[in-house]
């Protein structure tokens, strides 16, 4: 069975850095897409960013310049280092992992930036 693991976030000051972590255990074949989104209160949930295997990436247009995501395909792991956290950044924050007939995701990581 295969599992999505994140770990990281937590309450940060505005200013601070956070960073998330997803790792897949159990059988999963080829990744392709890793990611993260976003669910901030009273909002759609939103693209922070995603990652292909060849390491194209796209960030939401919020990002600017904020946040990095990276990946180790040999550990099966997504990272998102956030830095100059805003208030707007609280939220859930949703690892997604997607290849060849499957699109899993994690089970959200509250971050919460106070001002």
């Amino acid at each position: 069975q295969v599992q999505l693991v994140q770990s990281g976030g937590g309450l940060v000051q505005a200013g601070g850095s956070l960073q998330l972590s997803c790792a897949a255990s159990g059988s999963i074949s080829s990744i392709n897409v890793m990611g993260w989104y976003r669910q901030c209160p009273g909002k759609q949930r939103e693209l922070a960013a995603v990652i292909t295997r060849d390491g194209k990436i796209i960030y939401g247009d919020y990002v600017k310049g904020r946040f990095t995501i990276s990946r180790d395909n040999a550990l099966k792991t997504v990272y998102l280092q956030m830095n100059s956290l805003k208030p707007e950044d609280t939220g859930v924050y949703y690892c997604n992992v997607r290849g060849a007939g499957y699109n899993l995701e994690g089970q959200g990581t509250q971050v919460t930036v106070s001002s």
